[in-house]
């Protein structure tokens, strides 16, 4: 398992899909997982510190979890099928609970507990993201095409038009979201 964390939630252009990105705590690889636009404001708003007058649905499930005497001691990543990530909850008295990864981390960041990503869905899903100079960064898949390992001393190939056309509409992305963009 690869400890992860949060790194924020953006808005995917053009089609303005919410994403939250993971990125390891000892490494440089990072996992975009795209959800919907209710997990994505739970997400942020649990990032800000903020909280609601009312709980709202993933407030009101950590006070259950707490009423009934049990805490959440972390969350993981297991898999990734078709684009669907799926993950677990883990309780402190061994209880696992499968779960949605947007609703895992959204508890996650409210309970402030580990969070976890099983080795193959970053092998699957990780993408490698390189500062070659102030203006370009080049995305690279952890695993499949162009992921094979420059030999040592060996300068990176180049990306493709298409993977820094990529890139240029991911960084588009993340720098133009705020947390206010996914308020009601």
């Amino acid at each position: 398992m690869i400890e992860v964390e949060v790194v924020g939630v953006r808005i995917e252009l053009p089609g303005n899909q919410p994403l939250v990105l993971l990125k390891e705590t000892q490494g440089e690889r990072h996992v975009p997982i795209w959800i919907g636009p209710p997990e994505a404001s739970a997400i942020a708003l649990a990032q800000q510190g903020v909280v609601p007058p009312r709980p709202l649905t993933h407030d009101l499930m950590l006070d259950v979890i707490h009423a009934l005497g049990r805490s959440l001691v972390s969350v993981t990543i297991v898999s990734v099928e078709d684009s669907v990530f799926y993950a677990q909850l883990q309780f402190d008295d061994g209880t696992s609970v499968s779960s949605r990864a947007s609703d895992a981390l959204a508890l996650a960041l409210r309970s402030h507990c580990r969070i976890w990503c099983a080795e193959q869905v970053m092998d699957d899903a990780g993408v490698l993201i390189e500062i070659q100079d102030e203006d370009a960064e080049v995305a690279r898949p952890v695993s499949g095409p162009g992921a094979e390992e420059p030999e040592e001393g060996a300068a990176a190939a180049p990306a493709t038009a298409e993977q820094e056309q990529e890139l240029r509409q991911f960084r588009e992305f993340l720098n133009g979201v705020e947390p206010e963009d996914f308020e009601p």
